[in-house]
């Protein structure tokens, strides 16, 4: 008998957009355990000593992300829900990747945003992030358009973004962000 795959729900958009209150916030409403796995928790000091981390630091960025992605598929395998926190950018490929790992995995894809303005006080009131970082990235966002649902942090509350999540990620067959992207991926090889 196969094990029932790890419902998946990941969150893309910008630095600053709300990522990860709205993960923990999400955490705190699930009537299920999720995991969390973070880019920032991969691309830093939390799990590589800063002395490692800028040596080739493009190479090892990746890789780690790589090896997010593939942490992710295995606690889905295993039937372990996950929340992924991630910065998808159309300078590299790891949309694709995801989307090859995860086309046929119950992924609810959001993307998460809020207006520029908010974006650059957070970034100010942060403090931990370059002023303008989370502007510069808003074209790059990969995709524009291609989610199952689309959260403002600013609009709504952090409660508010969480519930539409999760009201969403109570219909899987209506998961359909990666079966597009894929299609399209596909008919592009072709």
């Amino acid at each position: 008998m196969e094990m029932e795959k790890g419902k998946i729900i990941f969150l893309n958009g910008v630095s600053s957009a709300g990522k990860s209150t709205l993960a923990k916030t999400l955490q705190d409403r699930l009537t299920e355990p999720y995991y969390v796995l973070a880019n920032d928790m991969f691309t830093n000091d939390i799990m590589c000593p800063d002395k490692f981390i800028n040596i080739d630091a493009a190479k090892t960025y990746y890789k780690a992300l790589t090896g997010m992605y593939h942490a992710v598929r295995a606690f889905s395998d295993i039937g372990i829900n996950t929340i992924v926190d991630d910065v998808l950018l159309k300078e590299d490929d790891r949309l694709e990747q995801c989307v090859e790992l995860f086309q046929d995995y119950p992924l609810l894809f959001v993307h998460v945003t809020c207006p520029v303005d908010e974006l650059r006080r957070r970034e100010k009131e942060r403090g931990d992030r370059g002023i303008g970082q989370s502007e510069s990235q808003l074209a790059q966002l990969n995709p524009q358009d291609t989610y199952d649902i689309t959260v403002d942090t600013y609009g709504s509350t952090k409660e508010e973004c969480a519930d539409k999540i999760i009201e969403m990620s109570n219909y899987p067959k209506k998961f359909k962000a990666f079966e597009i992207l894929w299609d399209n991926f596909q008919s592009k090889l072709d």
